[in-house]
């Protein structure tokens, strides 16, 4: 019984080590699109988390390493807009031309999303794209885009003067060294 336990903490333990070196890794290089993962949004406005996404990911359009935004997120539970369809208007006003976005708005969950954004970009015959989200959701997110057989650019949106706290938020840490591990296995 201890062995078992010695060998599920030391799993767990480079599960933790690897979250944190994706988090801590940007491999932004040019791709066909940037897919920007969803994140809570109120009444039409991105939420400090998607608005620090949304930012990273302009910064990377800016740069022209992609051509293309494929925006994701779902209608939540008593919300009125798709977070894909906030973060569409937040880009849009910020000089982002309609014919540069492609919105996945049915995702609820980071594998559906992540799922739907590379489907539109197969449609498109597209084959290449870096992923923006929170930097301790990169290392599931390159699992997930693997299983949906595309390789993915890893692009952490590093914590705004508003988002500082994310990196004391342990239980996001833990999370996702625990939810990693599971995406190699199961589709959730």
């Amino acid at each position: 019984m201890a062995g078992a336990a010695g060998t599920i903490a030391l799993l767990w333990l480079v599960s933790l080590g690897a979250v944190l070196t994706w988090a801590l890794e940007d491999d932004a290089q040019r791709a066909d699109a940037i897919i920007v993962m969803g994140a809570a949004q109120y009444r039409g406005h991105p939420s400090p988390a998607l608005r620090a996404r949304l930012d990273h990911a302009l910064a990377l359009w800016h740069r022209g390493l992609a051509p293309r935004l494929v925006l994701t997120g779902g209608t939540g539970e008593g919300d009125s807009a798709s977070e894909a369809a906030v973060s569409r208007a937040y880009v849009v006003k910020l000089g982002v031309p309609d014919t540069a976005i492609l919105l996945e708005n049915e995702g609820r969950t980071s594998s559906q999303s992540l799922r739907g954004a590379i489907e539109l970009l197969r449609a498109r015959r597209l084959s290449a794209a870096m992923v923006v989200s929170d930097p301790f959701h990169m290392l599931r997110l390159e699992i997930l885009g693997r299983r949906y057989g595309m390789d993915l650019y890893t692009s952490p949106a590093l914590p705004t003067r508003a988002m500082r706290g994310l990196f004391r938020q342990w239980g996001n840490l833990i999370a996702e060294s625990v939810k990693a591990p599971f995406a190699l296995v199961i589709d959730w």
